[in-house]
């Protein structure tokens, strides 16, 4: 499924400055139906007024953080299944608590339309090149790890070996509302 650009987004955030700035971003992303708003409750009445297709919410909103506002929207019929972007700081305790709370996807701050672009992508599961902030590991220039050269001398495969449950719950800021 993907964003119509015509469909209603909602920009959730305390700050006019903010608020401006994602606007413009959706607006130069080619999206015309933007709604704003300051605090969660004005934020929530909207949303049960109006249908929307795409949240994107500060972590910084009043009268609850941001991730508060994901699980309020996730436990609220008709509401919960609204694909929600949360934006705020590099931290990965707030990343991790907005996947925990069921935000579709995170972003840090600041950042450009690419990024929005690619996040928005994300959140709908339509994202078919890498985020923008993220750059793929060269492989190339890989030196072989302890026992790898001794596995390839006897002719076992050195393919890399599947991620262990540690490594998948590490977190690399993309993720959807499947958990």
């Amino acid at each position: 499924m993907t964003l119509d650009q015509s469909t209603p987004v909602l920009v959730v955030d305390g700050s006019d400055a903010e608020i401006r700035i994602v606007r413009a971003l959706l607006q130069h992303l080619g999206y015309t139906d933007v709604d704003e708003t300051a605090n969660v409750t004005e934020a929530l009445t909207k949303m049960r007024a109006r249908r929307y297709a795409l949240v994107i919410s500060d972590w910084h909103v009043e009268p609850m953080t941001g991730c508060e506002f994901v699980r309020e929207v996730r436990g609220a019929a008709g509401l919960a299944r609204i694909p929600f972007i949360l934006t705020g700081e590099p931290r990965s305790e707030n990343v991790v608590a907005a996947k925990k709370a069921g935000a579709s996807s995170y972003i840090v701050k600041p950042f450009n339309a690419e990024m929005l672009k690619a996040k928005i992508e994300a959140a709908f599961g339509t994202r078919t090149a890498p985020l923008p902030e993220r750059q793929p590991v060269a492989t190339a220039s890989r030196q072989p790890q302890h026992g790898e050269a001794a596995a390839v001398k006897n002719g076992e495969s050195a393919a890399p070996k599947p991620a262990s449950a540690d490594d998948q719950q590490k977190f690399d800021g993309l993720f959807t509302t499947s958990i």
